[in-house]
């Protein structure tokens, strides 16, 4: 069976790469489920929970897939809504990582 996003590892950018292109970010977001990618820079989702108790219990397990793979979105966490913000912060743009890292994000909420 082929390797999912899910299924890599994030690679830490040093800088001095470019951002993905507008095609390249199209095909990538074509692999994930309900994300948008917001100026091909920036990548977003809103994850939607019947309480505020599942909307933290799934920020901490985002919190470690974060620290596990050492890529760090922007949580956004309110009652029952948890927005996921992914960008590679030295080149102010996409990296297959950042993918890497929304697909992390939608199988993790498949676990809660």
């Amino acid at each position: 069976m082929a390797e999912t996003l899910a299924d890599k590892t994030c690679v830490p950018c040093k800088g001095g790469v470019p951002p993905l292109d507008g095609p390249a970010v199209e095909a990538l977001l074509a692999q994930l489920d309900g994300w948008r990618a917001v100026d091909a820079r920036r990548l977003i989702k809103m994850y939607r929970f019947p309480d505020f108790a599942r909307a933290l219990a799934f920020v901490d397990r985002v919190g470690a897939i974060a620290e596990e793979q050492r890529h760090h979105p922007d949580i956004h966490l309110a009652w029952g809504n948890v927005t996921i913000e992914i960008w590679t912060h030295k080149i102010d743009g996409l990296t297959e990582s950042d993918f890497v890292f929304a697909a992390k994000c939608d199988r993790a909420k498949g676990r809660g």
